[in-house]
């Protein structure tokens, strides 16, 4: 049976903290841009009442509600947490992130490190905001790809802050190499990290001089960075229900990281079969006599196929590919696609791993 895909973005703001919109603004937003699914994330507050279906232009739209849970004393600021379906405020556990995320697994709740790579910007006053206790467990994932502070990372003039404000798909190329690189060395290790991306979206209105500008509107966020689910069917219109699908596939890896501003992802496609199974993105599979890797994209990419962390075959300009692993081997396998936007090569698609056990 093909699998449901929904396009989520799953970081963003409303007037609850930062933001400038409210939810159903941000519901509009997103059916507006084809999303199907979007996690609401204020800081430090768990804003009740909003999360519900709805509906626009012809779209329906899934609204969850999280939270952006970080210690609002500590100087400079570090350690923000993304967590989802806790159905609780646990803002008073920020201090102590190995006690926040315990209580957030103990609330039912899923935990992603956000942003943790996130270097500051000087010229805007804005802080290195990365996270920075790794000795912390039993996390569910990290944020792979942080659509704004790849943004920051841009503005290191003031030349090159106007170049990007009015053209930041100019800079946009992939996730930061030392985001990439820990979570290759979690998963080698034995951990399971699930990858999810997002906008960070605020709606904040940029002042540069005389310039004054929302450089990025919600829609336009939630047309860039996000994360595509795969579920075994499609989504049944009851919240409740739907909520719990949504955030088993999170909590499974069932889901890839897509640059959906480059090219649309959906359709992207990542599985792994043997003669006892199949398994896709996220997944466990036992390698007793071999088994097939399979890829399938949208449009033709440059496709790479990691194991550990390190490349071990690719694919200029295809659509399709395929390799035989060969008995007994094991790793953690992922798959990222590069293609050319507006003259440079970016970072396309990055999809969470299939674990390959030995028989």
């Amino acid at each position: 049976m093909p699998l449901t895909e929904l396009a989520a973005n799953l970081h963003m703001h409303t007037p609850y903290s930062d933001g400038e919109w409210y939810h159903a603004q941000i519901a509009e937003a997103a059916a507006n841009a084809g999303l199907d699914l979007v996690i609401v994330t204020d800081h430090n507050v768990l804003v009740s009442g909003p999360a519900r279906y709805y509906a626009h232009a012809g779209r329906q739209v899934l609204l969850l509600v999280g939270e952006e849970i970080h210690d609002q004393t500590r100087r400079p600021q570090k350690n923000h947490l993304l967590v989802y379906g806790a159905e609780a405020e646990l803002a008073p556990q920020a201090a102590q992130p190995q006690a926040l995320l315990d209580a957030a697994a103990e609330a039912g709740g899923l935990t992603f490190l956000a942003h943790p790579h996130d270097p500051p910007a000087p010229l805007v006053r804005e802080a290195d905001l990365s996270w920075v206790s790794w000795e912390v467990a039993n996390f569910t994932g990290l944020e792979l790809w942080n659509y704004m502070s790849s943004f920051k990372s841009l503005l290191t003039s003031r030349a090159s802050a106007l170049r990007h404000v009015f053209n930041p798909e100019l800079g946009i190329t992939t996730p930061f190499p030392e985001v990439l690189t820990r979570w290759d060395e979690l998963t080698t290790a034995g951990r399971r990290i699930v990858a999810i991306g997002g906008a960070d979206a605020h709606g904040t209105e940029y002042r540069q001089g005389g310039l004054r500008r929302v450089v990025f509107p919600y829609e336009f966020l939630f047309r860039q960075i996000n994360t595509h689910l795969l579920l075994e069917r499609p989504l049944s219109g009851d919240y409740d229900h739907d909520r719990r699908r949504v955030l088993d596939a999170l909590a499974r890896g069932h889901c890839f990281v897509a640059y959906d501003g480059a090219a649309p992802a959906r359709g992207f496609r990542f599985s792994a079969t043997t003669e006892r199974g199949a398994a896709i993105m996220g997944d466990d599979i036992v390698n007793r006599s071999g088994l097939t890797l399979q890829v399938g994209a949208p449009a033709e990419a440059s496709l790479r196929l990691l194991r550990n962390g390190k490349e071990v075959q690719r694919w200029e300009a295809h659509s399709h590919a395929s390799l035989t692993v060969p008995a007994g081997e094991a790793g953690v396998y992922r798959v990222e696609a590069h293609l050319a936007f507006k003259g440079r090569p970016r970072g396309w698609v990055y999809t969470n791993p299939i674990y390959v056990r030995a028989g």
